[in-house]
């Protein structure tokens, strides 16, 4: 192969690739911009949160042996006891591992008694309790499935999803059996979340930094570069001086 067709080959691959890793060049580009310009804090709704107090030590509260050894099977694998606060009352959450997968139950610190999961009207004032600014509900959404693509993927369910109008603009997820909020959700999270997906190349998850697709993206492009370095050697009058020496 002369060098003549050598050039035209790696020009053409050269070309061709960079029309295909432009454009996600510049969707990364784009999302580097949104996250460098954006408050993270912001986005995971830090400023809207409102710091809960913790249960006073004077409050009489009895052992978890109380209830630990009568409410739980010995298949069941403890993996965290809290003291937590809801509504201003001191609860014991309990999370374990069962063979029905990872649950949550929560006990009356007062009595050792069992305390049911959260109902909706519970779950919107530990919504309000738990921000910093007052607004207006708009809407209540009880969650037993999410998709991968759900803005809430990924946490305990059961959970109600409390949509808050202005100044907030916010929804706001609160696990039922966990009895507190999971997290925050606005329209700059949404913003984020679509950049992030673009920026992963995970189109089926969202958070998968191994998929294939990005895998070969970064093949490519290293490929791409590759072939410039090689069209300026080829092409460069300084290399075609030398090699006439």
């Amino acid at each position: 192969m002369t060098k003549r067709k050598i050039i035209q080959y790696i020009r053409k691959w050269h070309r061709y690739l960079g029309i295909v890793l432009g454009i996600q060049f510049l969707l990364w580009t784009l999302g580097g911009l949104y996250f460098s310009w954006t408050n993270i804090e912001e986005i995971r709704g830090e400023h809207l949160k409102e710091k809960l107090p913790f249960p006073q030590s004077s409050i009489g509260m009895v052992s978890p042996n109380v209830f630990l050894d009568s409410h739980f099977e010995s298949t069941d694998s403890i993996t965290s006891l809290e003291l937590i606060n809801i509504l201003d009352e001191p609860i014991y959450r309990v999370v374990y591992s069962s063979p029905f997968g990872k649950r949550a139950r929560l006990f009356h610190a007062s009595n050792g008694k069992p305390k049911a999961s959260l109902s909706e009207k519970e779950a919107i004032l530990v919504a309000m309790d738990g921000l910093n600014k007052q607004a207006g509900v708009t809407q209540v959404e009880y969650l037993i499935a999410t998709g991968k693509h759900h803005e809430y993927r990924g946490r305990p369910l059961p959970a109600y999803a409390i949509s808050f109008a202005k100044p907030i603009n916010t929804t706001v997820y609160v696990s039922k059996e966990y009895g507190d909020i999971q997290t925050f959700r606005s329209n700059a999270w949404r913003a984020f979340d679509f950049f992030w997906m673009l920026h992963t190349m995970d189109y089926e998850g969202r958070d998968n930094f191994n998929n294939f697709l990005l895998r070969a993206f970064a093949l490519f492009g290293l490929f791409t570069i590759l072939s410039g370095f090689s069209l300026y050697i080829f092409t460069s009058r300084i290399f075609s001086k030398k090699s006439l020496k």
